[in-house]
């Protein structure tokens, strides 16, 4: 599988971000391997906060909201999805596919870094990926959190907004990832942040998982992920562990996905749940701290 990997000197003086790059190596699913990139913040020995990025943002997105958790005493591992952030990038579009995420980040997070105890947070793809590893191992999980979030099976019609979104990422001679980011966001970033959504990404050639990614997600039941997603659900519907759903309430991608979880999802019954206020579809850069006083308190709440 051919790829490029970022240079590092892209990734140097980010505002906001202090934080140690660290990697892995897993197979590529084609015979070589490629590197994953993961920020790993805060005490060594303290149980696991994972938090899981998506379409076409990287581990950066979390830099407000990593303060708050390793404030509390928490470690903090927050991983870059191949193609994206430091992470390696195959160079065709067709070496992507939801099951490869999903392998990608079994490896890394279980085989490589094998993490347990796991309070997960996922938005966007983080949650579409990291669902299903939750389904596929919910052993090594303690309590989730997801926003903006979903796992579809291509049953019911997709949002205007989404179909929107993939024909843009499909057909669009510029795919400006930062500006992208600002345009789902309710606050407006600065040059400098919106530079560093775009470090990952010198030019086109790196940019295939991120033009490929909305055409991933299932949007008919004849879709190849749709089984995977289906099996998922099963698992999720007998999930015991707690299960809080914090989606914003301004973003009209994802408006109305915390609803099946609600209704399924046995850890998610009789707990009150959060609406992050005045954010958009990247709640993590509109109101950062306070996603992380939710997963703090959200820990807290269910310790024992």
């Amino acid at each position: 599988m051919d790829f490029v990997r970022t240079p590092d000197d892209r990734f140097v003086g980010l505002p906001d971000f202090p934080f140690d790059p660290h990697y892995v190596q897993v197979p590529d699913g084609d015979g070589g391997t490629l590197r994953v990139h993961y920020l790993d913040v805060g005490p060594a020995d303290a149980a696991p906060v994972l938090l899981m990025h998506g379409e076409p943002s990287w581990s950066y997105l979390y830099r407000k909201v990593i303060p708050v958790l390793t404030a509390a005493g928490h470690r903090v591992i927050a991983p870059d999805l191949v193609g994206f952030g430091r992470s390696d990038k195959p160079t065709r579009q067709t070496d992507y596919t939801y099951a490869r995420h999903v392998e990608w980040m079994r490896c890394a997070l279980f085989d490589e870094l094998d993490l347990s105890d796991i309070t997960f947070f996922g938005q966007d793809w983080g949650g579409l990926v990291g669902l299903r590893l939750l389904a596929a191992q919910p052993e090594r999980y303690a309590r989730v959190v997801i926003g903006n979030t979903g796992l579809p099976t291509g049953h019911g019609p997709a949002s205007e907004a989404f179909l929107a979104w993939q024909n843009f990422a499909s057909q669009a001679e510029e795919f400006p990832v930062g500006l992208i980011i600002n345009g789902g966001t309710t606050t407006d970033l600065s040059p400098e942040v919106v530079a560093a959504y775009d470090a990952p990404f010198p030019d086109d050639t790196y940019k295939a998982g991120a033009r490929i990614f909305p055409a991933l997600v299932p949007t008919s039941p004849d879709d190849p992920a749709t089984p995977d997603n289906e099996a998922a659900w099963r698992v999720l519907e007998s999930l015991e562990i707690p299960f809080l759903l914090a989606f914003s309430d301004s973003d009209p991608i994802t408006r109305g996905g915390d609803a099946p979880f609600l209704a399924k999802v046995p850890g998610a019954q009789g707990r009150t749940h959060t609406t992050i206020e005045g954010a958009g579809h990247f709640l993590q850069e509109d109101a950062g701290p306070t996603l992380g006083r939710v997963i703090v308190d959200f820990i807290d709440e269910t310790s024992e």
